[in-house]
């Protein structure tokens, strides 16, 4: 299993075990780890190495969710990507075009609906690695931007 802490990707084998532990193995190591479940179902106290942890959990749907509420809010990246594993239904852009803040780039589909990426800045398309009907996973590079400074 992969996952991902303050962004950094570790690939780590876990088995859940009775009351509440569990048995993880990364790097050839070992570990016990005691999960205590706080207040919404996401979030977690872990007990580890005379250590305690908060953390809290974010699956594909939540980050989603996220992405999706502050999506207008944001400054626009150089790149996009997916936010989680997805199909790509149609794509509007090609290299060298220019769009508008606001204007499609593509859409996907993920966990049964269907979502329009949109820019928040004037942007020209450096490269579009994706075409109609791929099946793309998280944080996959989709299309390269070129940002226009709105000064």
């Amino acid at each position: 299993m992969s996952i991902s802490i303050d962004g950094k990707v570790y690939d780590v084998d876990i088995a859940m075990l009775q009351n509440g532990t569990c048995s993880l193995i990364y790097g050839g190591n070992s570990y016990n780890a005691e999960l205590i479940k706080g207040e919404g179902g996401k979030h977690y106290t872990v007990n580890l190495n005379y250590s305690a942890y908060q953390i809290d959990i974010l699956d594909s749907q939540a980050k989603y969710m996220r992405m999706r509420k502050h999506q207008g809010d944001a400054i626009q990246a150089d790149t996009v990507t997916a936010p989680m594993p997805c199909k790509i239904v149609k794509v509007y852009v090609k290299k060298g075009d220019k769009v508008k803040a606001g204007d499609t780039l593509f859409t996907m589909e993920a966990m049964k609906m269907q979502s329009n990426y949109k820019v928040a800045s004037d942007c020209s398309i450096k490269d579009v690695l994706i075409a109609e009907g791929d099946t793309v996973r998280a944080e996959q590079v989709l299309i390269k931007l070129e940002v226009e400074n709105a000064e």
